[in-house]
């Protein structure tokens, strides 16, 4: 299949086409300068240059493929709707990339213990409710003769394939520990996020590439833990003996920023992948977060 994806240089994206392509597709990827395009090219992509606001980049790139998977951004809704609009009556796949914070809770560290499924009602965060919005919209084109799917993974971690291959809160944690000799939580770090490696992400998009039907939604996890857990992992790992400190908000938004404190590193989202393991038979089979932090990527010297 000739397969056009969005954030080719990204983490998700990148992983993803460079899955693509060793499974015999063809893939175009878009790419926002021409630094992005040699490294995307090393990789067998062929880039498209062009940022995420010029929808007739987009709708034509979008028109030429078999099939559209979109990992810029879980919150664009310009260039999903260029894109879908695109696609509009042509019957083909559309692979949209969400995540797990759209169920998440803001408690400052502390754990709660809503658990969600795909068929669990729940009401957004202010913080989310447009990406949620936007996830219903892309669902209704299965109406308009397209074949939406929405993946919404959780916490992702593991070395990616593509052009980008480092994953975000884990390595943002090590950082952190790191740069004050003691690993750090936004306070008792007692929240939970569901987690799930890329390579096991990058399996689900393929299989849904393959057989999804119009209209599904995919939450994509393996497993469960506390930030604090992972915490204590990266001390061991970094040779500080399992301690760990908590840290006020503000300390916390000092190092990653105030939103992504309190919606994604002190706050729970604990999901579970029922439909893609029921649906299409997706069974993860990469080393859990605790086991990669201390034997895997991460414990190598940055």
């Amino acid at each position: 299949m000739k397969i056009f994806c969005t954030g080719a240089s990204g983490y998700i994206g990148g992983s993803v086409a460079a899955k693509l392509i060793a499974s015999g597709h063809q893939v175009r990827g878009l790419v926002r300068s021409t630094e992005s395009a040699e490294k995307v090219r090393a990789h067998g992509i062929e880039p498209v240059i062009g940022p995420l606001d010029d929808a007739a980049i987009l709708a034509s790139a979008a028109k030429a493929a078999d099939a559209v998977v979109n990992a810029a951004s879980a919150d664009h809704s310009g260039a999903a709707m260029a894109l879908l609009d695109a696609l509009a009556g042509s019957g083909k796949v559309f692979i949209h990339t969400s995540g797990s914070s759209i169920v998440g809770t803001r408690s400052a560290g502390t754990r709660m213990d809503d658990v969600f499924d795909e068929t669990t009602p729940f009401t957004p965060s202010p913080a989310r409710a447009a990406r949620v919005a936007l996830d219903k919209t892309i669902l209704s084109y299965a109406s308009r003769g397209v074949r939406p799917a929405i993946i919404c993974p959780s916490l992702i971690y593991g070395i990616g394939l593509g052009a980008k291959a480092d994953s975000v809160q884990v390595p943002w944690l090590i950082r952190t520990a790191r740069k004050h000799a003691v690993a750090k939580h936004y306070g008792p770090g007692e929240n939970v996020w569901s987690n799930v490696h890329i390579d096991d992400l990058v399996d689900l998009y393929a299989q849904v590439l393959e057989a999804a039907p119009a209209g599904a939604f995919y939450f994509a996890e393996n497993g469960e833990n506390s930030m604090r857990e992972l915490c204590v992992a990266i001390s061991r790992m970094l040779g500080f003996d399992g301690t760990t400190k908590a840290m006020t908000l503000e300390e916390a938004a000092a190092e990653w920023g105030s939103g992504a404190a309190q919606d994604t590193m002190g706050s729970n989202s604990r999901v579970r992948a029922v439909r893609a393991r029921k649906e299409l038979g997706w069974a993860p089979q990469a080393r859990s977060v605790i086991d990669e932090i201390a034997h895997g990527c991460y414990s190598t010297p940055s």
